[in-house]
């Protein structure tokens, strides 16, 4: 049974907060966001649009738990999930710009990684995640990419743990990236 504690309340509470900020940005900005997700299955792109007026802002998303997926929606090469594994930087990176080479969004948003609780090792334990946000703004593409290392941070990782504090963390890379002092006042 999952307990709800104060402190997963306070992680929801913020989520929404920054979710909200985010579509704002977005509006205020003309811009719009793409998704690719792995270990969150869903779970950023269902925060985005529970927010009114995320339809003007969010293009679309896309669930690539598979490699296979990876590769055939969104463009990630063969050859560099062979190299580095699905969890990886240069697959988040990937992942991200075929968001937004796919969707034309001007931001594009991706997370993978081993959300557990098996599927870590010693290299890539739960809550290894990497987040990549990218956006293209005239002409020039601007890179975020980060490995959280969450298990460095938490000490007991649950599945859902992992997934929501990643949306949290990638929501506020791009909340960043668009420059969060323009939304509030």
């Amino acid at each position: 049974m999952l307990q709800n504690t104060k402190n997963d309340n306070l992680v929801t509470e913020t989520i929404d907060f920054v979710t909200k900020n985010v579509v704002k940005l977005l509006y205020q900005q003309g811009v719009t966001i793409a998704c690719a997700e792995s270990c969150t299955g869903g779970m950023l792109c269902e925060k985005i649009t529970s927010v009114p007026g995320a339809s003007e802002v969010f293009e679309m998303g896309i669930v690539s738990y598979s490699n296979r997926i990876k590769t055939k929606l969104l463009g990630v090469p063969e050859e560099i999930l062979e190299e580095y594994g699905a969890v990886s930087e240069q697959t988040a990176r990937l992942m991200a710009k075929g968001a937004v080479s796919r969707s034309g969004s001007q931001i594009g948003v991706a997370v993978t990684g081993i959300a557990g609780p098996g599927g870590g090792t010693e290299k890539k334990p739960v809550g290894t995640v990497f987040v990549c946000v990218i956006k293209n703004e005239n002409g020039k593409e601007i890179v975020d990419v980060r490995d959280l290392a969450l298990y460095k941070e938490e000490k007991n990782l649950t599945r859902e743990k992992v997934r929501q504090l990643t949306v949290l963390k990638a929501l506020e890379m791009v909340e960043k990236m668009c420059g969060q002092n323009e939304a509030e006042g």
